[in-house]
């Protein structure tokens, strides 16, 4: 299916062309590239809701500023499709997050426009900040732009870049897309002070008042700008709190203004692109905006796959028989109830109470579970503070995310042997959103780290087992509990939960002179290729360990004095993680089997389907079953046709 732009996005081609337009056609221009938007990832899929949001402030930026030479940064990248769409990419759109096709996210590699590689919020400040700080040492006229969201605004890490901005005295626009939400709706204090900002009437009309003043006053040795600088913060200072959050940093603050009026926008983005220094525009946006359903439901309809624009029924595979449920359903719903039984079960997560079914306790123990924005590592520490007070926290956090609070999970929690309870979801390759978002290193940086359990549950009742054991009162130590994106592998999960002994594995199948240990969920693809090369006269035994730290010694002497090869399967990165454990535990105790190790390749894997990325890694049961032909390639039975 053909999906045509409309006649005037149908000529831009890279934002020269879009300069050539008239300033009165720039409506037409967004009108056109929030339908394309539309249609095509109504038919593609992809983010959504977020680029439709920001379809005015893209036109705008892009008229505006001399992209490339100028550098536009857009943290976290999915509100990017607009930017994308208007910088050469258009015909090739619809391959967007597709195998081999354009990333979903900015990416370097991929267009001249693309001026920073993201996918983790709240790093476009920092990004843009030092872009500026070297344009001003080369002496060069570039201007440096960052696009973060209120949602973003919560990390740490942006207001450490504000807080060295303002005193770098670089060249840069900070523009706050003010929407009230991130993925799931903003929370904290900073939602309170920017609704503050937004609804004060008395302050926004004073300012307006006062601009439409200084714009009737004569420029001259009488009034400089200074003057007006100075006149414009006592005003600020006297009428409301608003601005000194950022004008305390020494970030000239100036807004808010409507980021759906196109014609506004390019007049404020061009006075402010002559005036030096640090300082932030506050946009306010409608996440969703242009399309009615998305609006009401920004949530939803954040990245809601396949759907009819006209009716806007999102469409769902139809089965006959029931499905395996996400595993981040089972753990929405086993914390749940655990937490019925034990008060002392605390849940937490860092902005994604959607994603990591979180929410399912956040609305029925609101005061037991919390969402503390975009910050991994607050989402930590709070966690072991908890700890100290006998709580048992659960805290869920994307493996890919959970790199950001490495830090804490060393210093406030393992040096303390906080038995802080850590859910890593997302573990393994996530699909099409790609390296940013795969969970390929967790095995490996948790593995370091003393006093550190590292279980991963090979299907959804033992990822319950896991869990329950985790709260008892006798798993006094830190726990990481990691398990992938999507479907598990039973479909009648809710069974009784049973307590694992921390450091066992379990004993799947016997075979005979090769074995196959596997780590999580990837033992499901193990056990199917065994089942495949049982027909060509392998044997092979099945080993699921449960534990990368700490291992299973009493089955690992078992399993090496009797199988004289072995390979090791886990959704990680081949370097550091569970197969090297295993090596290690062999050549300690001078075992001398033919190891080879499966998993996540010591590259970076892009997007595409989980399916595709599994093939391209060779950690499927393909691959897994071609590894088993080839160790044992002499034993391999012959069949003739007849």
């Amino acid at each position: 299916m053909e999906i045509k732009p409309g006649p005037l996005l149908q000529q831009i081609d890279e934002p020269a062309d879009l300069k050539k337009l008239g300033k009165e056609q720039l409506h037409q221009v967004c009108d056109e590239l929030r339908q394309f938007i539309i249609d095509v990832v109504s038919v593609h899929g992809g983010h959504f809701a977020a680029s439709l949001g920001v379809v005015e402030l893209t036109t705008a930026l892009h008229y505006v500023y001399n992209t490339p030479y100028d550098q536009l940064v857009w943290d976290v990248g999915h509100q990017a499709y607009g930017h994308k769409i208007l910088t050469g990419r258009r015909d090739n759109f619809h391959s967007n997050r597709k195998y081999h096709g354009i990333s979903g996210f900015p990416k370097r590699t991929e267009s001249e426009y693309d001026t920073f590689g993201v996918g983790h919020s709240s790093t476009s400040i920092s990004a843009a900040l030092g872009m500026a700080i070297a344009a001003k040492y080369k002496g060069e006229d570039r201007k440096s732009v960052a696009v973060i969201g209120d949602g973003s605004m919560t990390a740490g890490m942006a207001f450490e870049a504000m807080n060295h901005a303002g005193v770098a005295d670089a060249d840069m626009l900070i523009i706050l897309n003010d929407n009230c939400m991130s993925i799931d709706p903003n929370v904290g204090a900073l939602k309170e002070y920017l609704t503050d900002i937004t609804t004060s009437q008395t302050y926004n009309k004073f300012k307006d008042d006062v601009w439409k003043l200084l714009g009737k006053l004569p420029v001259g040795k009488n009034f400089t700008r200074e003057m007006a600088s100075k006149l414009e913060h006592s005003v600020k200072g006297a009428i409301s709190k608003s601005s000194n959050l950022f004008e305390a940093l020494n970030i000239r603050y100036f807004g808010p203004i409507d980021g759906h009026n196109i014609t506004k926008l390019v007049d404020t983005l061009q006075d402010l692109r002559n005036i030096p220094g640090p300082k932030l525009l506050h946009v306010i946006t409608v996440k969703g905006k242009g399309y009615s359903l998305a609006e009401q439901d920004q949530t939803k309809w954040h990245a809601p796959g396949l759907f009819d624009k006209i009716t806007g029924e999102i469409y769902k595979k139809k089965y006959s028989t029931p499905q395996p449920p996400k595993y981040q359903d089972v753990f929405g719903h086993t914390l749940l109830e655990l937490a019925e039984t034990n008060p002392l079960i605390f849940g937490v997560t860092p902005a994604m109470p959607s994603g990591s079914s979180m929410k399912i306790m956040m609305d029925k123990m609101p005061d037991r579970s919390m969402d503390v924005g975009i910050c991994e590592q607050h989402a930590v520490t709070v966690s072991a503070g908890m700890a100290t007070q006998g709580l048992r926290v659960f805290c869920n956090i994307y493996s890919s995310f959970m790199q950001r609070a490495f830090d804490q999970v060393v210093h406030d929690v393992a040096i303390q042997k906080l038995p802080v309870i850590m859910c890593l979801d997302r573990a393994g390759l996530v699909g099409e959103d790609g390296p940013t978002h795969h969970g390929a290193y967790d095995i490996a940086y948790m593995r370091c780290i003393p006093h550190m359990v590292i279980s991963a549950p090979m299907n959804e009742a033992e990822l319950r087992n896991l869990m329950y054991t985790a709260q008892l009162p006798k798993t006094d130590f830190p726990m990481v509990i990691r398990y992938p994106r999507g479907e598990g592998v039973m479909a009648d999960w809710r069974k009784p939960m049973e307590e694992i002994t921390i450091g066992k594995g379990r004993e799947l199948k016997k075979g005979e002179e090769i074995a196959v240990l596997s780590f999580g969920h990837p033992g499901n693809f193990a056990a199917a290729a065994i089942r495949e090369v049982k027909a060509v006269g392998i044997n092979a035994g099945h080993y699921d360990m449960r534990f990368a730290k700490p291992l299973d010694e009493e089955l690992l002497h078992q399993i090496a004095q009797q199988y004289s090869k072995i390979i090791t399967v886990e959704d990680g990165t081949v370097l550091g993680g569970f197969g090297s454990a295993v090596l290690e535990f062999m050549a300690r105790h001078q075992y001398t089997p033919t190891v080879k190790i499966l998993g996540i390749p010591d590259r970076i894997v892009e997007h595409g389907t989980v399916k595709e990325l599994l093939s391209e890694s060779h950690y499927d049961a393909p691959a897994i079953a071609e590894m088993l032909k080839e160790m044992m390639v002499d034993k391999v039975s012959v069949k003739i046709l007849q």
